[in-house]
């Protein structure tokens, strides 16, 4: 048992699929054992045996997934912005910090994903009507003191210097 999970983990200690061929896997009732059993049928090219609709939609999934990861950061940035232009005597080195991180964070979805570029003005239209309602969650903060569109642009998202 134990060198059949030695010889499943690659070079940077990954499990992958085992090379043995386990029982069919059913993408509706073993999502796990499918994957596994897709990416054996992709490294081993055999072509005719990939489900190949249920494979793509899993990949872009995948996609969508780096899209919310990018808009969730914009969100949080934002809503940190929100109460910062909003909330002057509650500002603090804590909102500050996550506004860097989430910057930090952006940049690193983008790094990692720089086809999402062109995305970008839809992840801050999107992230910013949660942003919003988030912000009026705040004691004293209602909705409408917020624009119902985005008031930063992309220079002052990723530019603008925060400090106490």
């Amino acid at each position: 048992m134990a060198s059949r999970i030695k010889d499943a983990v690659d070079k940077d200690n990954v499990r992958r699929a085992p090379p043995e061929r386990p029982p069919a896997a059913d993408y509706e009732r073993d999502f796990y054992g499918w994957l596994l059993a897709q990416a054996r049928h992709v490294r081993d090219s055999h072509w005719d045996a990939v489900d190949r609709e249920n494979l793509a939609e899993e990949i872009e999934s995948l996609g969508r997934e780096q899209f919310n990861k990018l808009e969730s950061a914009l969100r949080v940035l934002m809503l940190h912005m929100l109460k910062w232009d909003r909330q002057s005597a509650k500002r603090s080195r804590s909102w500050a910090l996550s506004i860097k991180s989430q910057r930090l964070e952006v940049e690193d979805v983008l790094s990692d994903n720089p086809s999402l570029k062109p995305r970008i003005a839809e992840a801050i239209a999107r992230g910013y009507r949660k942003a919003r309602v988030e912000a009026a969650r705040e004691p004293g903060l209602d909705e409408d003191v917020f624009p119902t569109t985005c008031p930063y642009d992309w220079n002052e998202i990723i530019g603008r210097e925060f400090s106490i």
